[in-house]
């Protein structure tokens, strides 16, 4: 593939050749030119994507997004494009696993099984992939219709690729090469049992390698990269690793044509002629990111959207003519409060909701069987559990930092708890649903990496959170004396260590509260070393009680948080005059 300087040059000299031979008309420069004209044709092409899955092959309780849903929509998409004369690649960014028990019990079956009818054409490796044995990862590869691309994973004792590092497409006559990326932090985030044999290599050298090799050997049209590596505003990746912006900027200029991303979890959409992201809604319209001649795409999470970029191709020129991010079903509370949904309603594909249900189904009495058993009761109840710090406070913060090795302590808030887990005598038994009647939100488990001075100032704001409210905050790991009035914090210990002001500390926080819900400090950037584990609090802490086998209450009992000058003894509750 030429360099972004040729294809201009080429691009202009087309130009000027077919405005000598058909006019100036706008209406007649755009047509495919006869083969007598010797002016370089015009083929269109679409690329439709989606990324970081997470286990939602299932549309969620208010009908939004879901894999027949998708099915349906881009089954129109394609019909639209090839009456236009273009033809349709389908591409995935990544992390189909790891979010929706009905999902993750079911090894992601489901989600492979919707990828398959709705015929997507390659993916990305995800970091999630990892989150199984290899035998659970060499099974989807089986059941997988389509290739799984990642040109950076390779396996240690034998120095080769676990995975194809491309894949070749006749897309409507051109030659598009698929290259598939890693993120590096796969290494630091996975799980260590299932990795440790596999090296996750640098991915802007294994694109430059891989590119060559194609330049040199396949002479493709087009070169896109399907990726699992993040979309970090102006480059800024924090602890991160690298991500797509610092891919484009490392290659020669315009030799990958676009990225279609994944792992950051975002939509990019881009202030046109800036760096910065636009205050996307759903239903807006969306400029994606371009960088050293590279478009660059995410369309969020979750299949809430279909990414749609129409690509026309002219001699060695490859022009974006639209964008959009496409919402599957989904709504917005209105002034009123209710929810409406963001433009016409996608009916569900009656075939593959029919296959779905199935899983659904079975995934949902999965959920009714025992895990533990349990004495006493874990107190979660609205008016307890926002006032005080209670047991069930306490486990569910603990099973969030020990969940992620480097954290120390952990803080939850309290209206992300929403019941109580009890029983009748000493050995009653707590099921899977009883941990989702708990957590039913499905938000993630995130960490954040903090110099002390800095972690002093987040819980000055968090911990004198007025009791009564559901950003009143539960500890666990941490003992320290809360001042309301001055609203300031001391801290003794962390993970039962004497603090120490020239430290730095990990710590757990659910995303919702890490992207400031609750009126807590923003904290979802790369500066405050944020990392989303892509782990769902509520499977975070069904294998932390599973692995318990037995909870005893008392044994959660809150300690080490003791609250000053407050109108009561257990939160921050200021006594008005």
């Amino acid at each position: 593939m030429m360099n972004a300087h040729k294809k201009i040059t080429i691009s202009l000299l087309s130009a000027a050749i077919l405005t000598a031979l058909v006019g100036c008309n706008d209406s007649d420069s755009t047509n495919t030119a006869t083969p007598t004209t010797g002016v370089a044709t015009t083929t269109k092409f679409t690329v439709l994507h989606t990324n970081d899955n997470h286990g939602r092959f299932w549309q969620n309780d208010n009908g939004e997004y879901g894999m027949a849903a998708r099915k349906t929509l881009i089954n129109q998409l394609r019909a639209e494009v090839e009456a236009d004369g273009g033809e349709v690649l389908l591409l995935s960014g990544g992390d189909i696993n790891t979010g929706v028990p009905e999902s993750d019990l079911q090894d992601a079956v489901p989600d492979f099984i919707g990828m398959n009818r709705i015929k997507y054409d390659a993916m990305a490796v995800g970091n999630h992939e990892f989150d199984n044995p290899r035998q659970v990862l060499d099974m989807q590869r089986d059941l997988a219709e389509f290739p799984m691309l990642a040109a950076n994973i390779y396996l240690k004792d034998k120095n080769e690729r676990l995975f194809d590092a491309y894949k070749i497409f006749d897309i409507n006559g051109l030659k598009v090469a698929v290259i598939g990326l890693t993120t590096e932090d796969t290494a630091k985030i996975g799980n260590v049992e299932y990795t440790a044999d596999i090296d996750f290599r640098d991915p802007k050298e294994e694109a430059k390698k891989v590119i060559a090799e194609l330049e040199a050997s396949e002479k493709p049209d087009i070169i896109l990269a399907t990726t699992h590596m993040g979309h970090y505003e102006n480059g800024n990746f924090g602890s991160n690793a690298p991500g797509d912006i610092a891919l484009a900027n490392a290659l020669e200029a315009g030799s990958l044509d676009a990225i279609i991303g994944g792992h950051s979890q975002n939509p990019v959409c881009m202030e046109p002629g800036t760096n910065d992201y636009a205050d996307f809604n759903p239903g807006d319209e969306c400029t994606p990111d371009k960088q050293n001649g590279t478009y660059i795409m995410q369309a969020h999470e979750w299949g809430k959207y279909v990414g749609r970029a129409d690509f026309e191709v002219t001699g060695e020129e490859v022009k974006l003519t639209n964008y959009e991010l496409i919402p599957v079903n989904l709504k917005v509370k209105n002034d009123a409060g209710e929810r409406v949904l963001i433009g016409k309603e996608i009916k569900p594909d009656e075939e593959l909701l029919t296959e779905l249900q199935y899983y659904h189904d079975k995934g949902a009495k999965e959920i009714e069987g025992t895990i533990a058993t349990a004495t006493g009761k874990l107190e979660g109840d609205r008016g307890v559990v926002r006032t005080k710090q209670t047991n069930l406070g306490t486990l569910i913060a603990k099973a969030h930092y020990n969940k992620i090795a480097a954290a120390s302590f952990g803080v939850m808030n309290s209206g992300g708890v929403r019941a109580s887990i009890d029983g009748d005598g000493d050995g009653y038994e707590i099921s899977y649903k009883d941990v989702l009647t708990v957590q039913p939100f499905g938000n993630m488990v995130a960490s954040v990496t903090m110099p002390a001075a800095e972690v002093i100032e987040y819980l000055n704001t968090v911990a004198t959170m007025t009791a009564g409210s559901g950003a009143y905050a539960q500890f666990a790991g941490i003992d320290m004396s809360v001042d309301c009035e001055a609203k300031k914090v001391t801290i003794n210990t962390i993970g039962e260590q004497d603090f120490d002001p020239s430290a730095t500390y990990t710590f757990t926080v659910p995303s919702y509260s890490a992207s400031g819900g609750d009126g807590y400090p923003k904290v979802n950037t790369t500066e405050n070393g944020y990392v989303n584990s892509g782990f769902v609090d509520a499977d975070v802490l069904k294998e932390f009680i599973q692995d318990k086998g037995h909870i005893n209450a008392v044994d959660y009992t809150p300690k080490g948080i003791v609250y000053l000058n407050s109108a009561s003894n257990d939160g921050c509750l200021i006594a008005t005059p």
